[in-house]
């Protein structure tokens, strides 16, 4: 006999409703996966590093809170804790990353290129195009025209 209370089949088609708490709950964890990433929080999945950009954490924290005030009433128990669960960890971190910025190097610590001495760079006077002059035809092996 067929008991309603009774666990599902394992290797029965899950239902649309279970589809569809399944595609809100990877909705979900989809924003807030971006927002820590964009809190510095989690590695880029492509580059490796962590950075900060708060006006993109925001929006996407913007958009969860969108989503919980929209469906507030037509969510499980579930689906609400999970929303509310992760709303509430979102926005502990973005205060936190608003309070302590990550801290960057200082610029004298950075390998940027040396500093160029300008007494050093050579004077060239300018040249018409096709004039020619000693230096341009000793370089004009190594030019290029467009």
């Amino acid at each position: 006999m067929n008991n309603p209370t009774s666990a599902p089949d394992p290797g029965a088609a899950p239902s649309r409703e279970q589809m569809i708490s399944a595609m809100f709950a990877h909705l979900v964890m989809q924003h807030t996966n971006m927002a820590l990433i964009f809190l510095g929080q989690a590695p880029h999945p492509q580059t490796g590093q962590t950075s900060q950009d708060l006006e993109h954490a925001k929006y996407f924290i913007d958009q969860l809170e969108m989503l919980a005030v929209k469906t507030k009433g037509n969510l499980d128990k579930q689906e609400d804790a999970l929303l509310k669960q992760s709303l509430t960890h979102l926005r502990l971190a973005f205060v936190e990353a608003v309070e302590h910025p990550p801290k960057t190097a200082p610029p004298d610590a950075s390998p940027a290129a040396p500093p160029v001495d300008e007494q050093e760079m050579p004077v060239v006077e300018p040249t018409l195009p096709g004039e020619k002059t000693e230096e341009s035809e000793s370089r004009k092996k190594f030019s290029k025209t467009y």
